[in-house]
């Protein structure tokens, strides 16, 4: 059975994509902006982060909108992870083979890279669905109040760095781990709530717009990029960490 897609829903994820996308895009040009080396090269590394972005929300959309997630039997695979999965997968392979690619990430201001998860606080509209009937309270209050709860706090931290006071380092990793466990939460009571193998949880009312579109492109776009922002500022601090305590053995 598909889930009829409130009117609201279609409003607000039309309006939210573009704004995170623009996010993205804004941080791949800043770090190009920022980074050593002739100018050439780094905008033209930006230009194909750019394009290969692009192309990921073009397929993401394609693929959710086909319906290709959307499952309604409890012994249907969850496809739903492949486009979680591999997202991740290509990012931290190009970063880990590509020195272009960490020289660029090395050169955004670890403050954007906080800040950029503002966006989070449009997990807010779990908790509209959830109280409108169309989400199980399961995944949509800890999803809901969790990825609220990130995006404030990035603002706030973000702050915290600009103003570089004390122990705003340490604040930014607790925040990093707190908004991982946040997405590793959402999506396991995604997949417990949801038709599929995992199907634990809401089997009078199962979660059917989670692989529905437009609402699927939350786990196949939104969910991959907080992850890579949260791995991102995590290898960050490592870096910086280790920099700063081999300047200090100096």
């Amino acid at each position: 059975m598909t889930p009829q897609i409130p009117t609201y829903l279609v409003v607000f994820e039309s309006t939210v994509r573009p704004f995170v996308a623009a996010v993205a895009l804004g941080l791949i040009w800043t770090g190009a902006f920022h980074m050593e080396g002739p100018a050439q090269s780094r905008y033209t590394m930006a230009g194909a982060l750019s394009v290969i972005l692009v192309a990921w929300v073009a397929i993401a959309q394609y693929i959710g909108a086909a319906n290709v997630y959307f499952a309604t039997t409890d012994t249907a695979v969850p496809t739903l992870l492949l486009g979680l999965t591999i997202p991740l997968v290509i990012a931290a392979v190009g970063l880990w083979l590509s020195g272009a690619i960490a020289s660029l990430v090395s050169a955004i201001p670890l403050r954007w890279l906080v800040a950029a998860q503002v966006y989070r606080i449009a997990g807010g509209i779990f908790l509209v669905l959830w109280a409108d009937g169309r989400l199980p309270w399961q995944f949509a209050l800890p999803a809901g109040i969790g990825d609220v709860t990130t995006g404030l706090l990035a603002v706030l931290l973000a702050a915290r760095l600009s103003q570089k006071a004390a122990g705003a380092l340490s604040a930014v990793y607790a925040w990093c781990l707190f908004g991982i466990a946040d997405l590793v939460v959402a999506i396991t009571m995604g997949a417990m709530t949801s038709p599929g193998r995992p199907h634990l949880l809401a089997f009078e009312a199962p979660n059917l717009l989670i692989t529905s579109y437009p609402l699927v492109m939350v786990p196949t776009f939104a969910v991959p990029l907080a992850l890579m922002l949260h791995g991102v500022v995590l290898w960050r601090l490592r870096r910086e960490s280790a920099s700063n305590g081999r300047l200090a053995a100096a």
